[in-house]
């Protein structure tokens, strides 16, 4: 069995491959996180081209700079979804400081305020999709179709208290996305990136 703290697998052999510039690794990298990264960014930044723009830098970032990547310090899919955050936040406030230097409405304040929404609705997304699918299916169950315990157990086929932990447990999750410093939240994922 392995150590509880020691870095999967899968991660550790990702960051030699590209450490050892292997394309292929990247395409695998790419494969499995581009949803993830573009999703994150299309949250913060609420733009199709500004999400594609902050996918591209991420997998450069990363292509260039695997070192960066620390498997001791958590899994990548954390440092891929911060690094993400952290890029597409800079963008946000970048496009958000020049409109009101051209004197387009707003304040710093107001600035401040859509980039901290921005953050607690990336990390919410990000934590909805990294949790277990039993929890995430008791979820989408009780906020997009408007099902009870009750009725989520009956969808599932599980008991009504096992929906009942289920939800409960996703919520807490859930409610974590306004904590900066939330377990569960990738390094670095705070509002002030």
């Amino acid at each position: 069995m392995a150590k509880k703290d020691a870095p999967p697998r899968w991660d550790r052999k990702m960051q030699q491959r590209l450490a050892r510039g292997e394309a292929a690794a990247l395409g695998e990298l790419y494969d499995r996180f581009a949803s993830l990264v573009h999703g994150l960014a299309h949250r913060v930044l609420g733009d199709e081209r500004a999400a594609d723009g902050i996918t591209r830098e991420v997998f450069v970032h990363v292509w260039e700079h695997p070192e960066a990547y620390d498997p001791k310090q958590g899994p990548l899919r954390s440092w891929v979804a911060g690094l993400t955050h952290r890029l597409a936040v800079q963008r946000l406030r970048a496009t958000e400081t020049a409109a009101l230097t051209e004197g387009t409405e707003g304040s710093t304040e107001e600035l401040e305020r859509k980039v901290r929404h921005a953050s607690v609705a990336a990390r919410a997304d990000y934590i909805v999709q990294s949790m277990p699918t039993p929890l995430r299916a008791a979820l989408e169950l009780a906020y997009f179709q408007r099902r009870d315990y009750r009725q989520a157990a009956a969808d599932l086929s599980i008991t009504e208290d096992e929906a009942r932990r289920r939800l409960r447990l996703g919520l807490q999750l859930l409610s974590t996305a306004h904590d900066t410093g939330a377990p569960g939240a990738p390094p670095g994922y705070g509002g002030a990136a």
